[in-house]
């Protein structure tokens, strides 16, 4: 090093002096912003050292941050995957316990609702055959539940009982290959026999081919096998086939539809009406009519003859329609909901074509309101125009729409003169 010094000394020190000047001259000299050139030069040199070392820091402090410390990262998601499954269990167990209290509700609602004697039961297991559709209830013959005796829901049947023991009984669902019941169907009073066919489908037999079933009809036990009492919904025709000399006539049960787990063994079985309508799970709630919708009754108006439509109150189309039909209706006396089955339904045909009332002939009076139904109607009183003689006191005045008689003076015509003190007295024409 001492040796390069002393062969290159004038270089040297004409280089330190050059440097010297141009530190002094960036001292006294300043940028267009006011700032000495010595800083800028020092700021520019210094700056992409500087952000060399914050890079490097930042990494390793990241590095340091990210994997030297997941320990603390690790044991926080632990935490929380255990509080998670804790949580769901929680919304699981306070789901079947919903589910529980909506189930016993209904159960309640339904005991309450129909007359046969229940005894509600639990479904504890099933059998270990495939090809069986069987289960076991936790009620037995300490409940009063004996063989033969038949089991449901609120939505329909679900099976009978094949087997009592004291603490459980053994179920034979509608499923089953070897269940049988009688069938009736809601719409055309169509009978049957109600068979499981091992599949999730039940088959209606011994239907004739001619009888009309139709896909969404329901059926309903008949009582025949003095087993399911009438009365009890079976469920809704899926499909029906043609073939000779029974159709085919394909139900999906109503009571196995959403699942078994609370069913209902009938103790006493009672008998009862098939409903007109399909059953409904939900209630339907009706808003109250708008207000002025109804018309106000005239207790003096007189009422519509035999015969003649009602007149349109205001509603909705439904309201009209119903009107309609009612109006038909009682002017064929005919009394809806009272017909037997096979009775004769009203004639439809001239629905609508119903003539208008007849108009008063020429010369009549309108009843006053009050007056008595078999009073005698009096005729009205023609005047004259203007200028003509006017009839004497005491005579009525002119009926509304009465033709004009010529311009004469009115005489007396002889007609039936009611009684003294009746209405409508001598007529003058």
């Amino acid at each position: 090093m001492e040796s390069f010094l002393n062969r290159y000394r004038n270089i040297t020190v004409l280089l330190l002096v050059i440097f010297a000047q141009l530190v002094l001259i960036a001292v006294q000299v300043k940028s267009d912003s006011d700032i000495p050139m010595i800083r800028v030069w020092t700021v520019t040199a210094v700056t992409p050292v500087a952000r060399l070392i914050e890079a490097v820091r930042g990494g390793g402090a990241g590095l340091v941050h990210n994997y030297v410390l997941l320990r603390s990262t690790d044991a926080e998601n632990r935490r929380l995957q255990a509080e998670r499954d804790k949580l769901k269990l929680d919304n699981l167990f306070l789901r079947n316990q919903l589910n529980t209290a909506e189930r016993a509700k209904a159960l309640q609602l339904f005991q309450q609702s129909t007359p046969s004697r229940t005894v509600a039961a639990t479904v504890i297991g099933t059998s270990a055959d495939s090809g069986s559709k069987v289960v076991f209830v936790d009620r037995g013959t300490g409940s009063g539940v004996m063989r033969g005796m038949a089991v449901v829901t609120p939505d329909g049947i679900v099976g009978k009982v094949i087997a009592a023991y004291p603490t459980a009984s053994e179920v034979m669902l509608v499923t089953d290959a070897q269940f049988a019941a009688g069938a009736i169907s809601q719409a055309r009073q169509v009978r049957g026999t109600l068979k499981g066919q091992g599949t999730p489908m039940c088959k209606v037999d011994y239907v004739p081919f001619e009888e009309k079933v139709e896909p969404g009809d329901w059926f309903y036990t008949s009582g025949d096998d003095r087993v399911f009492p009438r009365g009890f919904p079976i469920g809704i025709v899926k499909a029906v086939r043609s073939a000779q000399p029974y159709k085919e006539v394909f139900v999906e049960p109503s009571g196995l539809q959403r699942g078994l787990e609370d069913v209902l063994i009938l103790v006493q079985a009672v008998h009862q009406d098939i409903p007109d309508q399909p059953p409904s799970t939900q209630p339907v709630y009706l808003a109250p009519p708008l207000p002025g919708s109804q018309p106000a009754v005239d207790p003096g108006q007189t009422a519509v003859p035999p015969g003649q439509p009602a007149p349109a109150a205001p509603g909705t189309e439904a309201d009209k329609l119903r009107n309609l039909y009612k109006a038909a209706g009682d002017a064929q006396k005919h009394e809806f909901g009272t017909g037997l089955p096979g009775s004769k339904p009203p004639d439809f045909t001239k629905l609508g074509q119903e003539q208008p009332p007849p108009a008063l002939p020429a010369g009549s009076a309108i009843p006053a309101q009050g007056a008595a139904p078999n009073a005698p109607v009096t005729p009205a009183v023609k005047t004259a125009p203007q200028g003509a003689q006017q009839p004497a006191a005491g005579t009525q005045p002119k009926a509304p729409g009465a033709a004009s008689p010529p311009q004469t003076a009115p005489k007396r015509a002889p007609s039936a003169t009611p009684a003294a003190g009746q209405p409508g007295g001598p007529a003058v024409q």
